[in-house]
């Protein structure tokens, strides 16, 4: 891969919007720098027609941290974002995408900025990612000021009209930012987006967007080189019958996040603890017959629950699988979790063969609505369902918290299963598949 990036370290041609009507953009396509992967697709020397993908990669909030003034003006202020140079950098060795820097510079060229404060840190920036083996094929930069309301500016997509012509694979395409402008802008796209850092709310972001234009909140760059190089991580699974209508969406790769009913209350509360603990992202709806009982409604959700996780998983390349034991006895993911006065372990191994070992018991007839007879069968029903075979162990005297501890083990035991190293892709089996 080339490091030729020069057209880039001078001072570009000052192209400032506002009065006399000039472009409010720069906008300076690079050599084409990309490296293939495994024989991966040659482009023509202007990118275009192999159907590539494109990284549209904000600059300030997103490589370099952003100051409170919002001016990276000086080298007191330049610092990158935790992770970002060994992301990029991974994600310029392995894949074929196409890299974009998309910033707006607020002014960029007039007094409130002027030029000779923007080109050394940025040039800075430039050179020290060249040196880790990044280059972008392209930099994009609008120089106006919000209230100017330009097409050029982010969200507007003026900049990029070269990248929408049919030419490229933008439905897998990202925008990587950190403001909900930057989401708008894939949204305008018709690509994804990785927004980092977001305030905290639902995941993916936004409402209405279709399954190739969503947003998704990220906490870290190596969860965002996750994504892209291994995708996302979700799945969504409907099951109706006479008893029961049910819809589960689940993201492995969220943040905890939980909106769930099921009718019953007590139900409710442990299944928000698998987000919650699990860091994964639950969205479950549940019409149950539960003018008749409680069976059919728990029975049918774990076991839409299980065919989710499932689902989402894939082809398990790359996942810890179980990754280890508290007391070095097994091979299987085992977390133990004290709740008072229970102590509450679950060990689970999504090796595609389901078993349950159930040792606990419960001596009152129910736990709000919920009956205590089905929690063996919530969790035999879900072990089945997913694939994976699950060993619990409770004890204790309070019930409450002897349930809520094992759901909380749970999820644990699943935040460590399901956890995925892209620099190792393999298989976790001997066999060769799972």
């Amino acid at each position: 891969m080339s490091n030729n990036h020069a057209s880039t370290r001078q001072p570009l041609p000052s192209l400032t919007g506002g009065a006399g009507g000039g472009s409010a953009s720069t906008r300076q396509p690079l050599p084409s720098l990309m490296g293939g992967v495994g024989g991966g697709s040659a482009p023509l020397p202007d990118g275009r027609g192999t159907g590539v993908g494109l990284l549209f990669i904000d600059r300030d909030g997103t490589i370099l941290q952003e100051p409170a003034d919002e001016q990276i003006d000086s080298f007191e202020k330049f610092h990158f974002v935790p992770g970002a140079i060994s992301a990029l950098r991974f994600l310029r060795q392995h894949t074929d995408y196409r890299f974009v820097m998309v910033s707006n510079q607020d002014g960029l060229g007039t007094p409130s900025y002027p030029e000779e404060d923007f080109w050394p840190t940025h040039n800075l920036m430039l050179e020290i990612l060249a040196g880790e083996g990044v280059t972008f094929d392209d930099i994009l930069i609008d120089r106006s000021f919000p209230e100017d309301n330009l097409p050029t500016r982010k969200p507007g997509t003026a900049m990029l009209t070269k990248y929408m012509d049919g030419s490229y694979d933008l439905a897998n395409s990202y925008v990587i930012g950190d403001r909900e402008s930057d989401a708008q802008l894939a949204k305008n796209l018709g690509c994804k987006a990785l927004i980092i850092g977001l305030t905290p709310g639902p995941s993916p972001v936004g409402e209405g967007s279709s399954a190739h234009c969503a947003s998704y909140i990220v906490h870290s760059w190596q969860q965002i080189a996750e994504m892209v190089y291994a995708g996302v991580r979700q799945a969504t699974v409907t099951r109706t019958t006479k008893e029961t209508d049910i819809a589960v969406s689940v993201n492995l790769d969220g943040t905890g996040k939980s909106s769930i009913s099921t009718g019953l209350g007590f139900f409710d509360h442990m299944l928000e603890q698998i987000a919650k603990h699990g860091s994964i992202d639950l969205d479950i709806r549940v019409k149950g017959d539960l003018h008749v009982d409680e069976h059919h409604t728990i029975e049918d959700t774990a076991l839409a629950l299980g065919e989710a996780l499932l689902k989402a998983l894939g082809d398990k390349r790359g996942i810890e699988r179980y990754g280890f034991s508290k007391d070095g006895a097994s091979a299987a993911v085992e977390y133990t979790l004290p709740m008072d006065d229970c102590l509450c372990s679950v060990a689970l191994d999504f090796g595609g063969r389901p078993w349950l070992v159930w040792d606990a018991e419960f001596h009152r007839e129910r736990v709000g609505e919920m009956p205590t007879e089905m929690f063996l069968h919530f969790f035999k029903s879900l072990s089945d369902a997913a694939r994976m075979n699950l060993n619990i162990k409770a004890e204790g005297q309070n019930e409450h918290h002897k349930i809520e501890g094992i759901f909380k083990a749970l999820a644990r035991a699943l935040r460590m299963a399901v956890r995925r190293d892209i620099h190792h892709m393999q298989l976790p089996s001997s066999k060769g598949v799972l």
